[in-house]
């Protein structure tokens, strides 16, 4: 499946938010991810941030979908991610 990420972690805990995406996404921008991924790695993702997150103070968003095939992605301004993933 094809994943985008959305997190917003308080600064005492972004830090480490950034090491567990990067172990299974791609990094696009400040606290943004995407990439594919195995159900059995989503499922480990959402586990590691879940136990990292307060949920009175953190949030993480995920956009899942079944495919790439139908979806555009489209950038302006300034290019923060690495290119070795684009749609």
């Amino acid at each position: 499946m094809f994943v985008i990420l959305v997190y917003d972690f308080n600064e005492k805990r972004v830090a480490k938010a950034l090491k567990i995406a990067r172990k299974y996404l791609h990094w696009v921008q400040n606290s943004v991810f995407e990439g594919e991924i195995t159900s059995a790695n989503y499922e480990k993702l959402k586990m590691e941030l879940r136990q990292l997150m307060d949920p009175e103070e953190d949030s993480v968003i995920f956009y899942t979908f079944r495919t790439q095939k139908y979806s555009k992605r489209e950038e302006m301004g300034v290019k923060k991610g690495g290119d070795e993933f684009i749609l």
